[in-house]
């Protein structure tokens, strides 16, 4: 089959004590099958986790899923300890990432968490002690 298949074939072999190019095809097509639960566009998926994995960023949207409730720029501020354009920047990811929304009334920002934002924080809670 080639040197992509010969790790596949070793380990076949050691499962069912014999392996031969049928059971590899049938291998390799039992794995294909597994590409179409796969997104293919991981984009959007790929952003939002590489957002939340800054502490700022993080933190910002923790805030945001604890508090319930859209909370204004001068909330955040005094409660995350980084520069005013640190936060601006982290909110404005956080949006692009589709993590948070946004509305402006006069020359207030407010920010809330979205759906999406709060499932992947469940899912951390949840999966929190079974990684440990």
């Amino acid at each position: 089959m080639g040197s992509q298949t010969e790790r596949l074939e070793r380990l076949i072999t050691e499962e069912s004590g014999g392996c031969c190019e049928a059971d590899i095809e049938e291998r390799l097509d039992s794995l294909r099958s597994y590409q179409s639960e796969t997104p293919t566009n991981p984009d959007t998926d790929l952003t939002a986790l590489k957002t939340l994995g800054n502490d700022t960023r993080y933190n910002i949207v923790r805030l945001l899923t604890a508090a319930d409730r859209e909370l204004c720029v001068c909330e955040i501020n005094p409660i995350v300890d980084v520069s005013d354009s640190a936060i601006s920047h982290a909110l404005s990811d956080l949006y692009d990432a589709g993590l948070v929304t946004r509305r402006k009334d006069g020359t207030w920002r407010y920010y809330e968490t979205t759906d999406r934002a709060e499932a992947l924080l469940t899912a951390l809670n949840e999966t929190r002690e079974v990684g440990q």
